[in-house]
């Protein structure tokens, strides 16, 4: 492939800190058109907080989204990549663990950017995006940790 995650990755995404209610994240999601918020203290990245992240850990136990905090609701056990990997490592993490964003990070586990899976699709081959496609479709064998 050639490039690296710096190549195609967006950088400095908007985040939101710990604290922040997990309804002002969801707001934050629709109006960036994405599906992954970083929690960071500064600059430092602490966890994310996905859609799915709302969908299983607010709203289905049913808990008020103004009530639950952005680390509440947080996925903390992160696969993470930095801006100078390749994007066929990228691809690689993503298929492995079956998550379709990475976050980048730098020194001190700063917050860069995130990749995801449509990123890396500009760039890669026909071939290499749908193999990443299905493997990243495929159900787990064990449990899932990241993004």
């Amino acid at each position: 492939m050639g490039k690296n995650v710096r190549d195609v990755m967006t950088d400095r995404p908007r985040s939101v800190t710990a604290e922040t209610p997990v309804m002002q994240v969801a707001e934050l999601m629709e109006t960036e058109d994405v599906g992954v918020v970083p929690v960071v203290m500064g600059d430092r990245l602490l966890g994310v907080v996905t859609d799915r992240d709302i969908v299983v850990r607010v709203v289905a136990k049913g808990r008020n989204p103004n009530d639950v905090s952005a680390a509440d609701a947080a996925s903390q056990d992160l696969i993470t990549v930095t801006p100078d990997e390749g994007l066929g490592d990228a691809l690689k993490l993503m298929a492995q663990y079956q998550v379709r964003r990475l976050p980048v990070v730098g020194e001190d586990n700063r917050l860069l950017g995130v990749v995801s899976q449509a990123d890396v699709a500009m760039f890669a081959k026909e071939k290499e995006t749908g193999e990443l496609v299905e493997e990243i479709s495929r159900p787990p064998d064990g449990p899932r940790t990241v993004v």
